[in-house]
């Protein structure tokens, strides 16, 4: 495993993290599973676990707090997300900060998932949604910097809505946030023309999350594809997203490499992004952490594929479907 700084924090992240979305609110998630494929993670280098309270109301969070007290003796650095008033995901433009972040839901969360975790404090306090007028607002700002002077966290972020990396710029530019958690893959290669630039000038640190496009740079999507009643991804693959999904994933399959799979194949493009600090794929099994973290010691993809996995760019808007 390789590690990279995050940002001005200074800490050495591992280049693969952990997303623990998954095993906290997706079917087919098993706990004695979940909890060995995080402990092969730890033994394998990996120490940073991005998780929040709304993956289960808490259950990853606690799941999380197990696994710290089980490697004391190992600096694993943690992040979790504090949820909108609303519970609504993504925020839309009309959302205002009093009704997603007032001060009093942003304490009472905080300390929710302290007491989830059993820790003292968290290293990254992110918000779970964000829009940048909202540093407008002088409350919501206050308490995160109160919040942080008490020692609850180490550091503040924000995770950018799906498809909107130019909705937190601002935040960068302002001084306010430490990291950012974007979605950047094969497909999504937007946060390049501005976040990235942006968080290299202000040193922050940058989470690549969905890099397997929920599924679909895995290469293992089929038109046919479902999921269990009640499964997040079957209000994502909708039909229209499904078929355009596919069939820009069976593009791909001729430029993989013999001998690898289209998954390591969109982790070492990321890895080619010398501005990402760390990615994080979501991981329920012990031979897809085995298999993903693998992809450090592998390296970025040679030039040349890397050059030619960039015409694969993939420009899309948010819609209803896309949350």
């Amino acid at each position: 495993m390789k590690y990279r700084k995050l940002g001005r924090t200074g800490w050495d992240v591992s280049e693969i993290g952990y997303g623990m979305w998954g095993m906290g609110g997706w079917t087919g998630s098993d706990e004695k599973e979940s909890k060995r494929s995080l402990q092969r993670a730890v033994d394998m280098g990996c120490n940073f676990f991005d998780t929040a309270w709304a993956y289960g109301a808490g259950k990853s969070e606690a799941l999380l707090g197990e696994l710290i007290r089980n490697n004391a003796d190992k600096k694993l650095y943690t992040a979790t997300k504090i949820p909108p008033m609303n519970f609504k995901w993504p925020s839309k433009r009309e959302y205002h900060a009093e009704e997603c972040f007032p001060p009093d839901h942003i304490e009472k969360y905080v300390e929710k998932s302290l007491k989830n975790a059993g820790v003292d404090a968290f290293d990254l306090v992110q918000f779970h949604t964000w829009e940048d007028l909202w540093l407008q607002d002088d409350g919501m700002v206050r308490k995160m910097m109160d919040l942080k002077d008490q020692g609850c966290f180490h550091a503040i972020g924000i995770s950018i809505n799906r498809w909107e990396p130019w909705n937190g710029i601002k935040a960068v530019n302002s001084g306010f946030v430490d990291a950012v958690q974007v979605i950047f893959n094969i497909f999504d290669q937007n946060p390049r023309d501005e976040l990235f630039p942006a968080c290299h000038k202000h040193h922050v640190g940058i989470i690549a999350r969905v890099p397997f496009d929920e599924g679909s740079l895995t290469g293992n999507l089929t038109e046919k594809s479902s999921w269990p009643k009640g499964d997040w991804r079957n209000t994502y693959f909708v039909p229209e997203n499904l078929k355009s999904s596919v069939m820009h994933a069976n593009a791909l399959k001729p430029l993989v490499p013999e001998g690898m799979f289209m998954a390591e194949m969109a982790l070492r493009f990321i890895l080619g992004e010398p501005f990402v600090s760390t990615i994080i794929p979501g991981m329920r099994k012990r031979h897809h952490v085995e298999m993903n973290l693998a992809a450090s010691d592998a390296g970025p993809l040679d030039q040349p594929l890397q050059k030619e996995l960039e015409k694969h760019r993939w420009d899309r808007e948010p819609t209803e479907w896309s949350q």
